[in-house]
């Protein structure tokens, strides 16, 4: 998925493989086999793509489809304090559902904006 995601984000800027390893300080072999999945990004590298492009590095790797590093992180801290609804408690499975609902909805906000 990683290197799906860094192509279409590099695509999507109007960058060259060129242009993209200049500004992450790579060869262009490095990037070029990074994209086209023969090497595996290290843990420095995934950090400087997922800076480079303000995405998170849970959408690099294709754990979620929201880009934003902040609403993914606001979004887990928001619903692990929330304990109740109404007056009622609520369980781990209502936050997932919330989390699920929001996240979904973020996405189709996303791909409105990118049409």
């Amino acid at each position: 998925m990683f290197q799906k995601r860094i192509k279409e984000l590099r695509k999507k800027a109007k960058l060259t493989q060129k242009q993209v390893a200049e500004k992450l300080d790579m060869p262009q072999s490095l990037y070029s086999n990074l994209e086209r999945g023969i090497k595996q990004a290290n843990q420095k590298r995934l950090k400087q793509f997922s800076d480079f492009y303000d995405v998170s590095t849970d959408y690099l790797l294709g754990n979620t489809d929201i880009k934003s590093k902040t609403l993914e992180t606001d979004l887990n801290k928001t619903l692990d304090t929330v304990r109740s609804f109404d007056g009622k408690p609520i369980t781990d499975a209502d936050r997932e559902t919330i989390r699920e609902i929001l996240k979904r909805r973020q996405l189709e906000r996303e791909q409105k904006a990118d049409n």
